[in-house]
């Protein structure tokens, strides 16, 4: 690497953010991009470590140590190369990706990691700044046509991919707009809509046709859709919440999270009135992951009174513990941007009841705190307890449920195709061949593999465009 006791003398440092009281009176991201030298210090602070760790951390195998050592030694254009070869969207996952690469760094085990994410957000930000970002067009065009349904960064990353290669794309979304989770899961000051736009532009410029408000199955049928393409990705997510099925349920006020996110980020994009209205209300959100803290973080700028999470498991400890050794991802405390503007979290505490007033209007929700027990052999929680006496009733307007998503949505789209599920209700499409049931059509991202990480998105849509390419040149 270019500097070779970079790790001993370099302290990690991470950029600045608009104080809290500023930050929440708007949408718009408030990390401020670090000067070019801070960068190359942090960049410097890789270590010549043998086996980097770092790049099997990261889903996408990103070649980190490389862009590090293009970075330290100030070749920006090298960097943005590297980092786009194994990256469709740096620009995302530089923003919104929980960084398993760090928790996987080598300088982790002892010190501060590197800020991979950090550098990798600045390396495309650079590029696009330097207009090294411009329209890749295909070489050689092929004579085949592909759709690809569901335009999240799963589907997106597939249409890069296939259209790099010259084939015929064309992606379906019944919403509106085309990004889904990335526009209407994650609020702008977490990913601001204008870099998905930009991305977007790039993409059409290159090829890539996109249709919005169709929702395949139902406006546009499936014998169509076999008809008229060689090849199908079905990208479509996993879009159904877990629900908590205890008492008074329907009270009015409680909200699945992804329904109130989606409204608020089509309020700030202008579409849309805002009909879930956190101002001066108590709000509780159930759920204690990035959607919880996305929650928490639109409720303090729409101005709530309070604000608290639930989480029904144990607090995570500050460090790492025997049950997650390095190199595995550190399930530590979590101290999210949207906890330091302003939230009470509760840990171990189960939801017993919704409370209600006449009118079916939500007043409450009613609590036990609880114990868990663990497996002596592993140290991992089995099963809880309720504490006795610990009984009550917390007041609140709006609860919102940010406990997961279960399956990909299971209606007339997988009906009309014949598409098999597996056991858990996601499609059926395995880690090798990414194939469903019926020819030519292939499945990835979260409708496949259930719930995860953007980054893991995009790599799923990058694998199941190899094989779709491999079967039409072998079909």
């Amino acid at each position: 690497m270019g500097k070779i006791d970079g790790f001993l003398t370099i302290e990690r440092e991470t950029p600045g953010r608009q104080p809290v009281p500023e930050r929440t009176k708007h949408y718009k991201e408030f990390q401020s991009l670090p000067s070019t030298d801070v960068l190359n210090k942090q960049s410097a602070r890789c270590m010549d470590c043998g086996i980097p760790f770092c790049m099997s951390g990261c889903p996408l195998g990103n070649i980190i140590p490389e862009f590090n050592d293009a970075v330290y030694n100030k070749q920006w254009e090298t960097a943005y190369h590297i980092l786009k070869s194994t990256n469709n969207f740096p620009e995302f996952t530089g923003r919104i990706c929980p960084a398993p690469c760090e928790g996987a760094c080598v300088l982790g085990i002892n010190e501060d990691p590197v800020t991979i994410e950090e550098i990798e957000k600045n390396i495309i930000e650079i590029a696009y700044q330097n207009n090294w970002v411009r329209p890749n067009y295909p070489v050689v065009q092929q004579d085949k046509h592909i759709a690809v349904v569901g335009s999240g960064p799963a589907g997106l990353a597939a249409a890069d991919q296939l259209n790099q290669v010259g084939y015929k794309v064309t992606v379906f979304e019944r919403q509106a707009k085309i990004g889904g989770l990335l526009r209407y899961g994650i609020p702008d000051f977490k990913l601001e809509k204008n870099v998905v736009d930009r991305r977007l532009e790039l993409m059409k410029n290159e090829g890539v046709v996109f249709k919005t408000n169709i929702e395949v199955g139902v406006d546009y049928s499936a014998e169509d859709l076999k008809r008229n393409f060689d090849a199908i990705v079905l990208a479509t997510g996993s879009t159904v919440p877990r629900d908590l099925p205890i008492k008074n349920r329907e009270a009015q006020g409680v909200h699945f999270a992804m329904d109130y996110l989606k409204q608020s980020n089509e309020f700030v994009d202008g579409i849309r009135s805002l009909e879930i209205d956190a101002k001066d209300k108590n709000v509780i959100v159930i759920g204690g992951g990035d959607t919880g803290s996305d929650c928490i973080g639109t409720a303090n700028r729409q101005g709530a009174k309070s604000i608290t999470q639930l989480e029904i498991m144990p607090k995570p400890p500050k460090h790492r513990d025997a049950t997650m050794p390095w190199p595995q991802y550190p399930m530590t405390l979590k101290v999210t941007s949207s906890h330091e503007e302003g939230c009470e979290r509760k840990w171990s505490v189960n939801a017993k009841e919704f409370v209600m007033n006449e009118h079916r209007q939500l007043t409450g929700i009613k609590l036990v705190n609880i114990e868990w027990k663990k497996d002596p052999l592993t140290n991992k929680y089995l099963s809880f307890e309720e504490v006795a006496g610990s009984e009550r009733v917390l007041p609140c307007d709006f609860v919102f449920l940010a406990m997961g998503f279960l399956h990909v949505e299971q209606g007339k789209l997988v009906d009309s195709l014949g598409i098999n599920l597996d056991p858990r209700g996601n499609l059926i499409g395995n880690d090798k061949e990414y194939k469903t049931n019926q020819p030519k059509i292939f499945s990835c991202g979260d409708a496949r593999r259930g719930q995860s990480l953007v980054v893991w998105a995009i790599q799923e849509g990058r694998a199941c465009a190899e094989k779709v390419h491999e079967y039409l040149t072998t079909e």
